[in-house]
């Protein structure tokens, strides 16, 4: 069974049409990644996933249920963990109050084995969210996601902003998710980091899914991640037929 699985997805802003029949796959236990250019539809695409913006047309299939009409409290109900970029905490609250927010649902992941996974958390547990750095921010928009306990995790941007080494270390915890049989569903713009860490990757251009295929084998493509910066869909499309 897939965790996520999305078919033809169309979803507009208006009268804009962003989406062009995505669709892709999440497998159970795995990392998948969704890459792309800024405004290739990447956040759009997570977006009709949780119907935060529902698709016209199309479907959304998480463990085996069609979740495209559901509301989005539903949905995480259902086990999906969102994460979306901007690291949405609350400024006012400590950390500790912050990681109190979510409604526990039982399940292995609690405050103290968020401390655990995030020592630098539980050294600043009483300052509050405003005061931490952004990779600090990140950890604990991930940490509340995880008291959730979710089946799939979807994380949106996550190094968005961040130093190198706090990259590698947000990344480190994306590995680790899997490797704790969560499946994630990684957007990302920071493409070689992406692939070292998935499994399976898609490229997303111009709201259409571009490369759809085994992430290693896309690492060892070096000109098509060159091509990532700046290449259209119909260059892909030739560069897929070459």
């Amino acid at each position: 069974m897939s965790a996520i699985e999305i078919e033809g997805l169309h979803t507009y802003y208006g009268k804009s049409h962003i989406l062009h029949g995505v669709s892709l796959r999440v497998a159970e236990g795995k990392l998948t990644t969704l890459l792309g250019r800024n405004g290739a539809g990447k956040t759009t695409t997570m977006r009709s996933v949780m119907n935060l913006t529902p698709p016209r047309q199309g479907r959304v299939t998480v463990f085996g249920k069609d979740t495209t009409r559901w509301p989005t409290f539903r949905i995480a109900a259902h086990g999906v963990g969102y994460v979306p970029e901007g690291r949405r905490i609350f400024p006012n609250l400590s950390v500790e109050e912050n990681l109190k927010v979510p409604l526990e649902r039982p399940g292995p992941w609690t405050i103290p084995r968020i401390y655990q996974l995030f020592p630098r958390l539980e050294e600043r547990r009483m300052n509050r969210g405003r005061q931490l750095s952004g990779g600090e921010q990140e950890m604990l928009s991930i940490a509340r996601a995880l008291l959730l306990n979710p089946r799939v995790l979807i994380l949106d941007e996550p190094s968005q902003g961040l130093a190198p080494l706090i990259v590698r270390d947000v990344f480190r915890i994306v590995s680790q998710m899997r490797d704790e049989g969560i499946s994630v569903l990684l957007v990302e713009q920071n493409v070689r980091m992406s692939l070292e860490v998935a499994d399976h990757a898609y490229v997303l251009d111009d709201g259409a899914i571009v490369y759809d295929g085994p992430a290693a084998e896309l690492a060892a493509d070096e000109e098509r991640i060159q091509a990532l910066a700046g290449a259209t869909a119909e260059e892909w499309q030739e560069a897929a037929s070459a």
